[in-house]
């Protein structure tokens, strides 16, 4: 019997008319995964927009896909906590997180979604080089600098943490549920967690094609300094 599946996708200050965006690109991607899942669902967070996610926003959601599931509360926690209440709303039997402008392919989220099929746990995105001709250079340097780190000083066995697209079971949503970061880090605060009791699978995954990515905001940057401290100083503790 296939799996049902839900997407789950966080939501802060979208841009105008990202409701029909998001349905049409949410349509094509299950479409895609019909022959994998019997049911492929949406659950939509809003992060606590102040601009372009209403009452009419979420209304015209669910007339553009009418099983839509959406979560709102009034005030931003961030990346983490928003698809922490995603995924605790998300009844079906795997699930996928990724965002709401769907920045990988869907032969991507595919493939990621054929991974957790086949070996269960988690399936984890994993981005080529490729990715680092579409981003900017504050990006660039970061992502690399975390891969280092991540390779060299938490000694992890993937070294991608912040991919943004991964799928899980019901055994890993559990261990999702259960990570406290609310904003970037969180992703690698899940894959930490899992260590050797959770299957991880890396996956090759690629951007779609005018992905455009917002500048780093360094007051987000300070903060999440703070959190890999922690994530670092846990990881020597235990």
């Amino acid at each position: 019997m296939k799996p049902a599946l839900n997407i789950i996708v966080p939501c802060y200050n979208p841009p105008p008319d990202w409701e029909r965006a998001l349905a049409s690109r949410f349509a094509g991607l299950a479409a895609g995964m019909a022959p994998f899942t019997s049911h492929t669902g949406l659950v939509v967070v809003n992060d606590g927009s102040p601009k372009n996610f209403t009452e009419k926003s979420a209304g015209l959601l669910r007339e553009l896909i009418p099983d839509v599931v959406v979560v709102d509360y009034p005030v931003n926690r961030g990346k983490g906590f928003a698809l922490r209440e995603g995924v605790r709303h998300s009844s079906a039997d795997l699930h996928l997180v990724t965002d709401a402008d769907f920045p990988y392919t869907n032969e991507s989220m595919i493939r990621v979604t054929e991974a957790l099929i086949a070996r269960g746990g988690i399936a984890a995105g994993n981005r080529d080089t490729g990715y680092y001709a579409h981003v900017p250079l504050s990006r660039r340097i970061i992502s690399r600098a975390l891969r280092w780190m991540l390779r060299n000083v938490l000694k992890q066995p993937i070294d991608d943490s912040q991919c943004g697209l991964k799928a899980f079971d019901n055994t890993g949503k559990a261990l999702f549920l259960q990570t406290t970061i609310d904003r970037f880090l969180f992703d690698l605060e899940f894959l930490m967690m899992a260590g050797n009791s959770i299957t991880v699978s890396p996956v090759p995954v690629e951007l779609r094609p005018g992905v455009v990515f917002s500048p780093v905001n360094w007051k987000v940057l300070a903060t999440e300094g703070g959190n890999f401290l922690k994530l670092l100083l846990r990881q020597y503790i235990h």
